[in-house]
C-alpha cells in the first residue's frame, strides 16, 4: 500500500481520520487488541541471502539477484488499519550509493476494519511466477516529502540506518498481487533504480518536464528489468 501510488489509501486516510469517539467520556478509544498484537509481532518471513521465504499470505519463495544486500525488515500497523511487513534490499556502488532498491511488502487489513479493501486501477498487468500483478511506474525526487508513518518513510529509514545513500531521484515500478477475492491482502514488490542513468532529472521525466515524452520508453525498460530480476515461486495462499 504505497501512499503515493495507491487509490485505496485515499479511502483509508478518510476512514482513519473519522475514528469513533467514546460517548461516555468524549475521547477516542485506545488501540484494539488486534492493533496491539500486530504492533508487537516480529517479521514472519525468513530471509537467507537474496531469498525471502513466506509461509503464508502468500506461501511463496521470492528470489532476487545474488548481488543484493539485505538491509533488514520492519513490521508495524500502517495508518492504524493494516498489518504491514516490509523487507528491503539494495545494490550499491563502492561508496554505498544505492543503485537499485528492492522493496518487498506483505500487507493485510486488520480484522477490526472489515469494511476496507485494496483498490487498484492500473490498466497494465504482468505475470511473475504465474500469478497476476498490477503494474505502475513513476519517478520521484530524493527530497520528496513522505507521509508521516508511511511505508516509504519506513523503508528510507531502514536504508539510511545502514549507512546507504539514496540517489537524487529514483524511478520505480510497483507490482501488486491481491491474494483473495475480498482484496484485503496483498503482496507488493517495488523495484527502483537511480534515475541518473537516464541522463534526466525527476522533474525532466515527470509530466510537464522537458523529457516527459521519453518516459514511456524508459518505463518500459524499467518494467522489463524488474521482471528479469525478480523470481517468484508461489505455492498457494
Amino acid at each position: 500500500m504505497n501512499i503515493a501510488r495507491s487509490s485505496c489509501l485515499v479511502l483509508g486516510a478518510i476512514l482513519v481520520t473519522q475514528r469513533p469517539v467514546d460517548a461516555a467520556n468524549g475521547k477516542e478509544p485506545g488501540p484494539s487488541v488486534a492493533d496491539v498484537q500486530a504492533q508487537t509481532k516480529a517479521p514472519e518471513r525468513k530471509v537467507a541471502g537474496n531469498v525471502i521465504t513466506s509461509a503464508r499470505d502468500p506461501k511463496a519463495r521470492i528470489e532476487l539477484p545474488r548481488s543484493v544486500r539485505y538491509v533488514g525488515a520492519d513490521r508495524w500497523v500502517l495508518y492504524d488499519i493494516a498489518d504491514c511487513e516490509l523487507h528491503a534490499f539494495v545494490e550499491v556502488d563502492g561508496n554505498n550509493n544505492v543503485q537499485r532498491r528492492y522493496w518487498v511488502q506483505f500487507e493485510g487489513y486488520l480484522p477490526t476494519r472489515p469494511e476496507l479493501k485494496h483498490q487498484y486501477d492500473s490498466v497494465r498487468h504482468t505475470k511473475i511466477g504465474g500469478i497476476d500483478f498490477y503494474v505502475d511506474t513513476w519517478v520521484t525526487p530524493g527530497d520528496a516529502k513522505d507521509e508521516p508513518g508511511s511505508d516509504s518513510q519506513h523503508i528510507k529509514a531502514l536504508i539510511r540506518a545502514k549507512g546507504y545513500k539514496l540517489p537524487a531521484a529514483m524511478m520505480s515500478v510497483r507490482l501488486v498481487h491481491l491474494l483473495d477475492e475480498q482484496k484485503r491482502k496483498e503482496l507488493m514488490i517495488i523495484y527502483s533504480e537511480d534515475a541518473a542513468t537516464t541522463g534526466f532529472s525527476a522533474a525532466d521525466l515527470r509530466e510537464g518536464g522537458k523529457a516527459y515524452d521519453r518516459w514511456p520508453a524508459i518505463a518500459e525498460g524499467l518494467i522489463e528489468r524488474a521482471e528479469s530480476r525478480i523470481s517468484l515461486v508461489c505455492c498457494g495462499q
